[in-house]
């Protein structure tokens, strides 16, 4: 009997060891799931929390930027003063990078350098080079050739005088008064 006791006991044993392994596989497995499962639902909160962090960034950025803004009911006087740009700084007189008006300022800017690339090229097809290879006319004759073509002649003038690409004598020219000016082609 003391045999069959014994066998009772490794059969009692076996027993609760199966069951111990079935539950630890069980738990195993139930664990294994909510880990899977709380992964899914990180990654279906994963696009949320990315909107609700970037709609939060983008309110305080507002909230920065109406504190700066002088027309704003938040408007801070202190803050607008200490942050603004004063000449010499870079990026005094500029708009900034990537915004619409900086978009815009570059649109102008690449017109008005066609429209003194135009100029220069109507002036050098106007007159004939000298003997020291510079052309000039009079302002006057281009006046009177340009104004067909754009009325913004003395603006592009002094634009080009600016970039080193005509000169004449004068600050400003006036038609009919400035007429016999000469104009000298650099470039």
């Amino acid at each position: 009997m003391v045999t069959a006791n014994r066998e009772e006991i490794r059969t009692v044993q076996f027993n609760d060891e199966i069951q111990s392994s079935n539950a630890l596989f069980v738990s195993s497995s139930a664990s294994r799931f909510r880990e899977e499962a709380r992964t899914r639902a990180h990654r279906k909160q994963g696009p949320v929390n990315s909107l609700k962090d970037r709609w939060q960034e983008w309110a305080d950025q507002h909230i920065i930027t109406q504190k700066l803004n002088p027309f704003s009911e938040e408007f801070d006087h202190e803050l607008a003063m200490s942050t603004r740009l004063h000449k010499g700084d870079e990026g005094y007189g500029r708009p900034k990078e990537g915004t619409k008006t900086a978009e815009r300022a570059k649109r102008a800017e690449a017109h008005i350098h066609r429209e003194i690339r135009d100029m220069c090229f109507i002036i050098e097809s106007m007159a004939k080079p000298r003997r020291d290879g510079k052309i000039q006319v009079t302002f006057g004759e281009l006046f009177d050739r340009y104004v067909r073509i754009s009325d913004k002649v003395v603006g592009i003038l002094m634009r080009a005088r600016k970039h080193g690409l005509v000169d004449f004598e004068g600050e400003m020219l006036w038609q009919g008064r400035d007429d016999n000016v000469v104009i000298t082609l650099l470039k």
